[in-house]
Protein backbone atom coordinates (compact mmCIF):
# COMPACT_ATOMS: atom_id res chain seq x y z
CA UNK A 1 0.00 0.00 0.00
CA UNK A 2 0.61 3.49 -0.82
CA UNK A 3 0.70 4.21 2.96
CA UNK A 4 3.21 4.82 5.84
CA UNK A 5 3.74 1.53 8.27
CA UNK A 6 1.99 2.51 11.87
CA UNK A 7 4.02 4.39 14.14
CA UNK A 8 4.01 1.52 16.88
CA UNK A 9 6.04 -0.50 14.02
CA UNK A 10 8.52 2.52 13.04
CA UNK A 11 9.33 3.22 16.86
CA UNK A 12 10.22 -0.34 17.60
CA UNK A 13 12.62 -0.27 14.55
CA UNK A 14 13.82 2.81 15.36
CA UNK A 15 14.96 1.88 18.87
CA UNK A 16 16.35 -1.84 17.55
CA UNK A 17 18.32 0.26 14.80
CA UNK A 18 19.79 2.49 17.84
CA UNK A 19 20.82 -1.02 19.09
CA UNK A 20 23.44 -1.35 15.74
CA UNK A 21 24.04 -4.23 16.05
CA UNK A 22 22.21 -6.39 13.38
CA UNK A 23 23.51 -10.50 13.29
CA UNK A 24 21.79 -13.54 12.77
CA UNK A 25 18.57 -13.92 15.61
CA UNK A 26 15.91 -16.51 16.83
CA UNK A 27 12.32 -15.02 17.04
CA UNK A 28 11.97 -12.52 19.86
CA UNK A 29 10.55 -13.56 23.09
CA UNK A 30 6.70 -13.63 23.09
CA UNK A 31 6.16 -13.44 19.28
CA UNK A 32 5.29 -17.06 19.31
CA UNK A 33 2.70 -16.26 21.79
CA UNK A 34 1.64 -13.00 20.23
CA UNK A 35 0.94 -14.82 16.95
CA UNK A 36 -0.96 -17.56 18.95
CA UNK A 37 -2.94 -15.12 21.09
CA UNK A 38 -3.96 -13.14 17.40
CA UNK A 39 -5.29 -16.50 16.21
CA UNK A 40 -7.18 -17.21 18.87
CA UNK A 41 -8.78 -14.06 19.32
CA UNK A 42 -9.50 -13.15 15.64
CA UNK A 43 -10.54 -16.32 14.09
CA UNK A 44 -10.99 -18.82 17.09
CA UNK A 45 -8.24 -20.60 15.93
CA UNK A 46 -6.74 -22.10 18.70
CA UNK A 47 -2.80 -23.78 17.68
CA UNK A 48 0.72 -24.58 19.43
CA UNK A 49 3.31 -22.47 19.05
CA UNK A 50 5.54 -25.65 17.67
CA UNK A 51 3.43 -25.53 14.74
CA UNK A 52 5.12 -22.03 14.00
CA UNK A 53 7.75 -22.33 11.33
CA UNK A 54 9.04 -18.61 10.34
CA UNK A 55 9.81 -17.63 6.57
CA UNK A 56 11.59 -14.84 5.11
CA UNK A 57 8.73 -14.12 2.78
CA UNK A 58 5.28 -16.04 1.69
CA UNK A 59 5.61 -16.39 -1.54
CA UNK A 60 8.88 -18.64 -0.08
CA UNK A 61 6.39 -20.61 1.64
CA UNK A 62 4.20 -21.72 -1.88
CA UNK A 63 7.60 -22.67 -2.78
CA UNK A 64 8.30 -24.72 -0.05
CA UNK A 65 4.75 -26.13 0.32
CA UNK A 66 5.03 -27.42 -3.66
CA UNK A 67 8.65 -29.12 -2.96
CA UNK A 68 7.57 -30.19 0.25
CA UNK A 69 4.30 -32.34 -1.13
CA UNK A 70 4.59 -35.24 -3.78
CA UNK A 71 7.11 -36.05 -6.08
CA UNK A 72 8.63 -35.21 -9.14
CA UNK A 73 6.27 -34.83 -11.95
CA UNK A 74 3.02 -35.14 -9.71
CA UNK A 75 0.68 -32.01 -10.42
CA UNK A 76 -0.29 -29.39 -7.69
CA UNK A 77 -3.77 -27.65 -8.31
CA UNK A 78 -4.96 -24.32 -8.24
CA UNK A 79 -7.64 -22.01 -9.46
CA UNK A 80 -7.35 -18.83 -12.05
CA UNK A 81 -7.07 -16.14 -11.86
CA UNK A 82 -4.42 -16.56 -9.11
CA UNK A 83 -1.35 -14.34 -7.77
CA UNK A 84 1.09 -15.17 -10.03
CA UNK A 85 3.49 -17.11 -7.33
CA UNK A 86 1.00 -19.55 -7.76
CA UNK A 87 1.51 -20.55 -11.28
CA UNK A 88 5.16 -20.57 -10.99
CA UNK A 89 5.99 -22.38 -7.73
CA UNK A 90 5.03 -25.70 -8.85
CA UNK A 91 6.89 -25.22 -12.15
CA UNK A 92 10.12 -24.38 -10.09
CA UNK A 93 9.73 -27.61 -7.62
CA UNK A 94 9.46 -29.68 -10.90
CA UNK A 95 5.67 -30.27 -10.06
CA UNK A 96 2.93 -30.07 -13.08
CA UNK A 97 0.55 -27.06 -12.46
CA UNK A 98 -3.21 -27.77 -13.60
CA UNK A 99 -5.91 -25.35 -13.47
CA UNK A 100 -9.67 -25.08 -13.07
CA UNK A 101 -11.27 -21.44 -13.53
CA UNK A 102 -13.05 -18.96 -10.94
CA UNK A 103 -16.36 -18.42 -12.42
CA UNK A 104 -18.37 -15.34 -12.26
CA UNK A 105 -22.03 -16.61 -9.98
CA UNK A 106 -24.96 -13.96 -9.21
CA UNK A 107 -21.85 -11.29 -8.83
CA UNK A 108 -19.64 -13.02 -7.15
CA UNK A 109 -16.57 -15.06 -8.06
CA UNK A 110 -17.29 -18.59 -6.75
CA UNK A 111 -15.13 -22.01 -7.57
CA UNK A 112 -16.41 -24.42 -10.44
CA UNK A 113 -16.58 -27.47 -8.23
CA UNK A 114 -17.50 -29.69 -11.49
CA UNK A 115 -14.55 -28.69 -13.44
CA UNK A 116 -12.13 -29.35 -10.61
CA UNK A 117 -13.40 -32.55 -10.91
CA UNK A 118 -12.64 -33.07 -14.05
CA UNK A 119 -9.06 -31.72 -14.00
CA UNK A 120 -7.62 -33.54 -10.95
CA UNK A 121 -6.09 -37.20 -11.73
CA UNK A 122 -4.48 -39.93 -9.49
CA UNK A 123 -1.19 -37.62 -10.02
CA UNK A 124 -2.60 -34.84 -8.32
CA UNK A 125 -1.18 -34.10 -4.47
CA UNK A 126 -1.65 -30.53 -3.51
CA UNK A 127 -4.37 -27.42 -3.75
CA UNK A 128 -3.03 -23.78 -3.57
CA UNK A 129 -5.73 -21.83 -1.95
CA UNK A 130 -5.84 -18.09 -1.78
CA UNK A 131 -8.58 -17.03 1.06
CA UNK A 132 -9.06 -13.71 0.93
CA UNK A 133 -8.25 -14.21 -2.63
CA UNK A 134 -5.54 -12.11 -4.65
CA UNK A 135 -7.06 -10.83 -7.22
CA UNK A 136 -11.05 -11.41 -7.27
CA UNK A 137 -11.39 -10.12 -3.49
CA UNK A 138 -13.44 -12.67 -2.73
CA UNK A 139 -13.82 -14.03 1.21
CA UNK A 140 -14.95 -17.64 0.74
CA UNK A 141 -17.52 -18.78 3.28
CA UNK A 142 -17.57 -21.49 5.59
CA UNK A 143 -19.77 -23.54 3.49
CA UNK A 144 -17.62 -23.13 0.37
CA UNK A 145 -14.09 -24.03 2.62
CA UNK A 146 -16.45 -26.90 3.69
CA UNK A 147 -16.84 -28.13 -0.51
CA UNK A 148 -13.01 -27.32 -1.17
CA UNK A 149 -11.88 -29.30 2.41
CA UNK A 150 -14.63 -32.72 1.84
CA UNK A 151 -12.81 -32.60 -1.96
CA UNK A 152 -9.48 -32.59 -1.36
CA UNK A 153 -10.06 -35.20 1.75
CA UNK A 154 -11.72 -37.32 -0.70
CA UNK A 155 -9.03 -36.89 -3.40
CA UNK A 156 -6.30 -37.33 -0.69
CA UNK A 157 -5.01 -33.19 -1.37
CA UNK A 158 -3.16 -31.62 0.73
CA UNK A 159 -4.22 -28.22 1.08
CA UNK A 160 -2.05 -25.36 1.07
CA UNK A 161 -3.51 -21.80 1.92
CA UNK A 162 -2.69 -18.36 1.01
CA UNK A 163 -4.16 -16.32 3.86
CA UNK A 164 -1.67 -13.25 4.10
CA UNK A 165 -5.00 -10.85 3.30
CA UNK A 166 -7.27 -12.24 6.06
CA UNK A 167 -6.46 -8.40 8.16
CA UNK A 168 -8.11 -6.86 5.32
CA UNK A 169 -11.81 -8.00 5.13
CA UNK A 170 -13.37 -4.66 4.32
CA UNK A 171 -17.00 -6.47 3.83
CA UNK A 172 -18.72 -6.15 7.17
CA UNK A 173 -20.77 -8.94 6.62
CA UNK A 174 -17.85 -11.21 6.19
CA UNK A 175 -15.69 -12.73 8.21
CA UNK A 176 -11.91 -14.43 7.54
CA UNK A 177 -12.21 -18.41 8.22
CA UNK A 178 -8.75 -20.51 7.89
CA UNK A 179 -9.79 -23.48 5.79
CA UNK A 180 -7.81 -24.87 9.13
CA UNK A 181 -9.94 -24.30 11.37
CA UNK A 182 -12.75 -26.47 9.54
CA UNK A 183 -11.81 -30.06 11.05
CA UNK A 184 -9.43 -31.75 12.56
CA UNK A 185 -8.52 -33.83 9.30
CA UNK A 186 -8.40 -31.19 7.08
CA UNK A 187 -5.72 -29.19 9.82
CA UNK A 188 -3.68 -32.15 9.32
CA UNK A 189 -3.45 -31.59 5.79
CA UNK A 190 -3.03 -28.09 5.53
CA UNK A 191 -0.37 -25.97 5.07
CA UNK A 192 -1.50 -22.42 6.49
CA UNK A 193 0.31 -19.40 5.15
CA UNK A 194 0.71 -15.92 7.08
CA UNK A 195 2.12 -12.67 7.53
CA UNK A 196 1.55 -9.01 8.54
CA UNK A 197 3.50 -7.32 5.61
CA UNK A 198 -0.04 -6.61 3.70
CA UNK A 199 -2.25 -5.94 6.36
CA UNK A 200 0.62 -3.86 8.39
CA UNK A 201 2.39 -2.43 4.67
CA UNK A 202 5.70 -3.71 5.91
CA UNK A 203 6.93 -6.45 3.10
CA UNK A 204 9.79 -5.19 2.64
CA UNK A 205 10.83 -6.29 5.60
CA UNK A 206 10.49 -10.47 5.06
CA UNK A 207 8.26 -11.97 7.96
CA UNK A 208 5.73 -14.61 7.47
CA UNK A 209 5.24 -17.88 8.95
CA UNK A 210 3.36 -21.36 7.61
CA UNK A 211 1.16 -22.87 10.52
CA UNK A 212 1.14 -26.40 10.35
CA UNK A 213 -0.30 -28.75 12.68
CA UNK A 214 0.54 -32.04 11.36
CA UNK A 215 3.86 -33.09 12.71
CA UNK A 216 4.82 -34.91 9.16
CA UNK A 217 3.56 -32.48 7.25
CA UNK A 218 5.70 -29.79 8.98
CA UNK A 219 9.22 -31.86 8.77
CA UNK A 220 8.45 -32.46 5.06
CA UNK A 221 8.30 -28.92 5.23
CA UNK A 222 11.53 -28.20 7.22
CA UNK A 223 13.36 -30.86 5.59
CA UNK A 224 12.70 -28.83 2.15
CA UNK A 225 13.80 -25.79 3.40
CA UNK A 226 17.42 -27.19 4.89
CA UNK A 227 20.17 -25.16 3.43
CA UNK A 228 17.99 -23.32 0.80
CA UNK A 229 15.79 -20.52 2.83
CA UNK A 230 17.69 -18.31 5.29
CA UNK A 231 16.16 -17.10 8.91
CA UNK A 232 13.96 -14.45 9.29
CA UNK A 233 15.93 -11.00 9.62
CA UNK A 234 16.26 -8.93 12.91
CA UNK A 235 14.42 -5.96 12.18
CA UNK A 236 11.32 -8.66 10.43
CA UNK A 237 10.89 -10.32 13.53
CA UNK A 238 11.17 -6.79 15.80
CA UNK A 239 8.10 -5.01 12.98
CA UNK A 240 6.17 -8.57 13.24
CA UNK A 241 5.61 -8.51 16.78
CA UNK A 242 4.77 -4.35 17.15
CA UNK A 243 2.23 -5.76 14.25
CA UNK A 244 0.39 -7.69 16.28
CA UNK A 245 0.83 -6.82 19.65
CA UNK A 246 0.49 -2.17 19.01
CA UNK A 247 -0.82 -1.47 15.98
CA UNK A 248 -5.15 -2.55 16.66
CA UNK A 249 -5.96 1.40 16.65
CA UNK A 250 -4.49 1.77 13.43
CA UNK A 251 -5.82 -1.30 11.66
CA UNK A 252 -9.41 -0.62 11.98
CA UNK A 253 -8.66 2.85 11.00
CA UNK A 254 -6.85 1.75 8.15
CA UNK A 255 -10.12 -0.66 6.91
CA UNK A 256 -12.67 2.19 6.77
CA UNK A 257 -10.06 4.26 5.16
CA UNK A 258 -9.90 1.41 2.28
CA UNK A 259 -13.94 0.68 2.59
CA UNK A 260 -13.99 4.25 1.10
CA UNK A 261 -11.52 3.96 -1.68
CA UNK A 262 -13.24 0.44 -2.56
CA UNK A 263 -16.60 1.99 -2.62
CA UNK A 264 -15.13 4.93 -4.88
CA UNK A 265 -13.72 2.37 -6.80
CA UNK A 266 -16.60 0.04 -7.55
CA UNK A 267 -18.66 3.30 -8.66
CA UNK A 268 -16.34 4.91 -10.59
CA UNK A 269 -15.20 1.39 -12.99
CA UNK A 270 -19.26 0.37 -13.02
CA UNK A 271 -19.75 3.60 -14.51
CA UNK A 272 -17.52 3.69 -17.36
CA UNK A 273 -19.22 2.21 -20.55
CA UNK A 274 -17.06 -1.42 -21.42
CA UNK A 275 -15.40 -1.79 -17.52
CA UNK A 276 -16.53 -3.44 -14.64
CA UNK A 277 -15.81 -5.14 -11.49
CA UNK A 278 -17.62 -7.35 -8.91
CA UNK A 279 -17.58 -5.68 -5.38
CA UNK A 280 -14.42 -6.46 -3.13
CA UNK A 281 -15.37 -7.85 -0.08
CA UNK A 282 -11.21 -8.06 1.17
CA UNK A 283 -8.05 -6.93 0.39
CA UNK A 284 -7.07 -3.77 -1.68
CA UNK A 285 -7.02 -4.84 -5.14
CA UNK A 286 -10.01 -4.25 -7.98
CA UNK A 287 -10.14 -6.53 -10.81
CA UNK A 288 -11.27 -5.01 -13.48
CA UNK A 289 -13.14 -6.64 -16.72
CA UNK A 290 -11.98 -4.87 -19.14
CA UNK A 291 -13.17 -7.41 -22.48
CA UNK A 292 -16.08 -5.39 -23.72
CA UNK A 293 -13.94 -2.24 -23.88
CA UNK A 294 -13.12 -2.92 -26.90
CA UNK A 295 -9.29 -2.93 -26.96
CA UNK A 296 -6.68 -5.12 -27.36
CA UNK A 297 -3.95 -4.42 -25.37
CA UNK A 298 -5.74 -2.78 -21.67
CA UNK A 299 -2.67 -2.25 -19.91
CA UNK A 300 -0.80 0.08 -22.67
CA UNK A 301 -4.12 2.02 -23.01
CA UNK A 302 -4.04 2.59 -19.02
CA UNK A 303 -0.62 3.38 -19.19
CA UNK A 304 -1.69 6.04 -22.25
CA UNK A 305 -3.73 7.48 -19.98
CA UNK A 306 -1.03 7.75 -17.21
CA UNK A 307 -2.37 5.09 -14.76
CA UNK A 308 -0.18 1.97 -14.03
CA UNK A 309 -2.02 -1.25 -13.54
CA UNK A 310 -1.25 -5.01 -13.48
CA UNK A 311 -1.37 -7.37 -16.24
CA UNK A 312 -4.40 -10.16 -15.87
CA UNK A 313 -2.43 -12.35 -18.29
CA UNK A 314 -0.03 -12.31 -15.16
CA UNK A 315 -2.66 -13.94 -13.37
CA UNK A 316 -4.18 -16.46 -15.98
CA UNK A 317 -6.84 -14.14 -16.92
CA UNK A 318 -6.18 -11.90 -20.15
CA UNK A 319 -8.82 -9.03 -20.50
CA UNK A 320 -8.56 -8.34 -17.14
CA UNK A 321 -6.45 -5.64 -15.34
CA UNK A 322 -5.70 -5.14 -11.01
CA UNK A 323 -5.66 -1.85 -9.86
CA UNK A 324 -4.34 -1.52 -5.97
CA UNK A 325 -6.33 1.14 -4.13
CA UNK A 326 -4.62 0.63 -1.22
CA UNK A 327 -3.34 4.34 -1.57
CA UNK A 328 -4.58 8.43 -0.65
CA UNK A 329 -7.66 9.26 -1.64
CA UNK A 330 -6.70 12.05 -3.63
CA UNK A 331 -4.11 9.88 -5.69
CA UNK A 332 -6.75 7.17 -6.31
CA UNK A 333 -9.22 10.04 -7.76
CA UNK A 334 -6.66 11.09 -9.72
CA UNK A 335 -5.85 7.58 -11.61
CA UNK A 336 -10.10 6.98 -11.75
CA UNK A 337 -10.45 10.68 -13.22
CA UNK A 338 -7.58 9.75 -15.84
CA UNK A 339 -9.26 6.37 -16.55
CA UNK A 340 -12.84 7.86 -17.11
CA UNK A 341 -11.14 10.97 -19.19
CA UNK A 342 -9.63 8.24 -21.43
CA UNK A 343 -12.85 6.21 -22.62
CA UNK A 344 -14.91 9.20 -22.67
CA UNK A 345 -12.10 10.60 -25.24
CA UNK A 346 -11.57 7.01 -27.13
CA UNK A 347 -15.68 6.66 -27.27
CA UNK A 348 -15.96 9.78 -29.16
Amino acid sequence: MDFRAPQPIIDALQERVDHGIFGYTRPLEGLAETVVGHLKDEYGWSIDQEWLVWLPGLVTGLNLACRAVGEDGDEVLSAVPIYPPFLTAPRHSLRNLITTHLVEDRGSWVFDFADMERVITPRTRLFLLCNPHNPVGRVFSREELHRIAELCERHKLFICSDEIHAGLILDKDSKHVPIATISTEVASRTITLLAPSKTFNIPGLGCAFAVIPDPGLRRRFLQAMAGIVPSVNALGFTAALAAYRDCGDWHRELLEYLRGNRDLVHKAINGIKGLSMQQVEATYLAWIDTRKSGGNDPIAFFEQAGVGLSRGSDFGDPGFVRLNFGCPRPLLQEALDRIGAAFAANVR
